[in-house]
């Protein structure tokens, strides 16, 4: 598997709290992506892909409900959100968890909590519980997938399919964030070691051979499609 570490999205316009939990989160192994403005976070998302968004509820220019709201209405549908706010009533609790959020951590945060409630939360999305993502431990069953990192081979009903170390890096990534729009700049860093700038069709060609030898257009019950001007996503067949 390639190096990859889990990428998580910090949206927090007072530039003290970002640099703090900027620190927290790095020291709990895990990169992080900082905005400052709702529109810079738009602007980036189809670019960078993340695992997790830390969201603010108050900032300069907008709300952090009205972005989640987007969120849920739009492509990214899926992406785990946990807002990260001083707003400490109820109404607006209950609003946050209605509008979609994953949870709710209340400031001032304490970073043992917020990285467990993280970890929790990136659990339940599909992404590994550890910060590097990596490791032998990750041994599962996406139905009718089981994927085995110690050996490094994936099998679909039991068969194993033949797969290259780079589509088998490929599929991994994938799936363990199936749902979410996985951006080609992405792949490019966590599965090519190559940075997101690099203008290469490689990873439109290994999505394609991957698509046919693991079945991914329907018949296993899971399809990796393109997303316009975002990247991919895998997610079962409707």
């Amino acid at each position: 598997m390639a190096n990859e570490a889990v990428v998580i999205g910090l949206l927090e316009d007072d530039r003290d709290q970002a640099e703090l939990y900027r620190a927290w989160l790095e020291q709990a192994g895990f990169m992080v992506r900082s905005y400052a403005e709702v529109k810079d976070f738009r602007r980036r998302l189809g670019a960078e892909s993340i695992d997790l968004l830390l969201l603010d509820w108050n900032l300069g220019e907008g709300s952090g409900l009205d972005l989640l709201e987007w969120l849920r209405q739009s492509a990214h549908v899926r992406l785990p959100v946990i807002f990260l706010t001083a707003r400490t009533a109820e109404e607006d609790i209950v609003s946050g968890l209605r509008a979609g959020a994953d949870d709710y951590v209340v400031k001032p945060a304490k970073a043992s909590e917020l990285i467990a409630r993280i970890q929790t939360v990136l659990r339940r999305s599909g992404v590994a519980n550890t910060p590097t993502g990596g490791g032998g431990a990750w041994v599962e069953e996406v139905l009718p997938y089981k994927f085995d990192l110690d050996k490094r081979s994936v099998t679909l009903n039991g068969e194993l399919i033949e797969l290259t170390d780079r589509e088998f890096d490929l599929a991994s990534y994938l799936f363990r964030r199936h749902g979410r729009i996985v951006s080609r700049a992405s792949l490019l860093e966590n599965v090519w070691n190559l940075g997101g700038d690099v203008n290469t069709r490689t990873v439109d060609t290994h999505v394609s051979r991957l698509r046919k030898k693991m079945m991914l257009s329907g018949e296993s019950g899971w399809v990796l499609s393109a997303v316009y001007q975002h990247g991919y996503r895998l997610e079962p067949a409707k």
